[in-house]
């Protein structure tokens, strides 16, 4: 006999999303760059492995944070972009699968992508 439980997660961004699996769905980088540099790097990664669906501004949060929902390969991708200090931000990327079940390689794969459009855009 299986028992499956579902559930809600909150997501990098603030909203709620249906969940299968309980855990770390998410990875964070921080990076010496702006928030701006941090989040048009991000809007990049998510163009070219996906589909950008929504940009936002978390009301939770000031106009400092700002936030992605995407889809890549059929995953829910949501990236949060946030200033830490004066010099640093922190880009936090999570992902889903339809069924609600989180995707590490997909989060690490992405920041990586993120990491390496910040040193192209020196």
């Amino acid at each position: 006999m299986v028992l499956l439980v579902a559930g809600c997660v909150s997501t990098v961004s603030g909203t709620k999303t249906p969940a299968m699996s309980f855990g770390a769905d998410s990875y964070s980088g921080r990076y010496e760059r702006t928030p701006d540099q941090v989040y048009q790097a991000s809007v990049t990664v998510m163009n070219n492995n996906g589909v950008l669906i929504t940009e936002y501004i978390p009301h939770d949060n000031t106009n400092t944070v700002r936030s992605l929902y995407g889809k890549v390969n059929s995953r829910k991708v949501w990236i949060s972009v946030m200033p830490v200090d004066a010099k640093t931000t922190q880009v936090t990327v999570q992902a889903r699968t339809t069924a609600g079940f989180r995707d590490q390689d997909l989060v690490h794969e992405l920041e990586k992508q993120i990491a390496l459009q910040l040193q192209t855009m020196r």
